[in-house]
């Protein structure tokens, strides 16, 4: 009797065990639970989608701001790294405002003292930045929930229709967002737009870049390369002089690989005007997406990350405000300088400089950019 007993209570336990693991919420490879996205911002569905490709690589997106959470590639030694930062949560992104990840709009960067005039019509844009308006205001797309579709395994479609009005800018503006994952382990991002009046629009991919999958690291050994021989130089509220300077004899030239370590504290005006590297370089691609036009190594993770783009700027910004307060994915402590980004873009401020690429859409026109983040490791 004794024995009968004790197997009933012994299966009864297995049971009670089988139950609840079956219960438990499958994470993804990053760690995140697709629970903690799925909620309501503004009235809209938010949720975390998931791409895989055929090498086991993930990116996980959350359609609130259009957000990239999470990227997991190998390192040179097989192991799964997440390589960008982010939070665990829809709530830590509202609790704790950033651009981690985010899919910029409606015009990324700063226009001066978010102001601009467009067939003779000022508008006045929100001053959220050192007098300036920038990454299209408070409420600009980073805070937005896009609709999201996922296509299939490897790509997701991001909608949204920014209306006319919003943040100051004029028209109502239908944006799309797609981004596939490829089987070479790139993320390929289109962005689309059209307008049913004249306005200005410059979106990018705002994710912070760390290649060790180590915030507690900081960016100081990444070797970087820019193929650019020009850069905008800025002042001391990280505004735009008007100015196109050669990078040549200076610590703004990454034209060779080069630790950023080795220039970001150098005695340079312009460092100091960003606090560190916080720039948009000139691209000499000149609109080829075949191009690479920045790469970004971590020697000791052997994670390498090449950019391409039709875009005629890339914004380098290493992570300067980062200052160990903010704590993300698995409560990891966001330090300073943990990170790159490396934003694809049209020049910052270009509505107020006539002779810098134009970012003026208009009715019956398509605005198409593009970026690709391709992942691969040396061994």
């Amino acid at each position: 009797m004794k024995k009968l007993v004790f197997l009933v209570c012994a299966v009864a336990i297995m049971i009670a065990c089988t139950s609840k693991k079956s219960n438990e919420e499958p994470l993804t490879e990053s760690g995140l639970k697709k629970s903690n996205f799925q909620t309501e911002v503004q009235g809209e569905k938010t949720d975390l989608f998931v791409l895989k490709n055929k090498n086991d690589m993930e990116v996980c997106v959350t359609n609130f701001g259009g957000r990239i959470v999470s990227v997991m590639v190998p390192d040179k030694n097989g192991v799964m790294k997440d390589v960008v930062l982010g939070f665990d949560s829809i709530q830590d992104y509202i609790k704790y405002p950033s651009d981690f990840g985010a899919s910029i709009g409606r015009y990324a960067n700063r226009i001066d003292h978010g102001r601009f005039t467009l067939d003779g019509v000022e508008y006045q844009l929100p001053q959220n930045n050192y007098g300036h308006c920038l990454h299209g205001g408070p409420q600009g797309f980073q805070y937005r929930v896009y609709k999201g579709t996922q296509i299939n395994d490897q790509e997701l479609k991001l909608t949204y229709l920014a209306k006319d009005g919003e943040e100051g800018f004029p028209g109502n503006l239908n944006c799309t967002v797609t981004m596939k994952l490829t089987d070479d382990n790139a993320i390929d991002i289109h962005y689309e737009a059209e307008t049913d009046q004249p306005t200005v629009v410059n979106m990018t991919n705002h994710s912070y870049f760390n290649l060790d999958g180590d915030p507690s690291k900081d960016n100081s050994d990444y070797l970087l390369t820019l193929n650019a021989d020009y850069y905008t130089p800025v002042d001391s509220t990280f505004m735009t002089t008007g100015e196109i300077l050669p990078v040549e004899g200076t610590p703004m030239d990454f034209r060779i690989p080069t630790a950023i370590g080795t220039r970001i504290n150098q005695d340079f005006e312009q460092i100091k005007n960003g606090k560190g590297f916080d720039h948009n370089w000139v691209l000499n691609t000149k609109g080829d997406i075949n191009q690479v036009c920045a790469t970004l190594e971590s020697p000791a993770s052997g994670i390498v990350l090449d950019v391409y783009t039709n875009e005629p700027g890339i914004q380098t910004y290493c992570g300067n405000f980062l200052d160990g307060t903010l704590s993300g994915k698995n409560h990891t402590v966001y330090n300073f300088r943990a990170s790159v980004c490396l934003e694809t873009q049209k020049y910052p401020n270009s509505p107020n400089e006539k002779d810098w690429p134009s970012a003026v859409l208009r009715p019956g026109e398509k605005y198409e950019s593009r970026c690709i983040y391709k992942f691969s490791v040396r061994k």
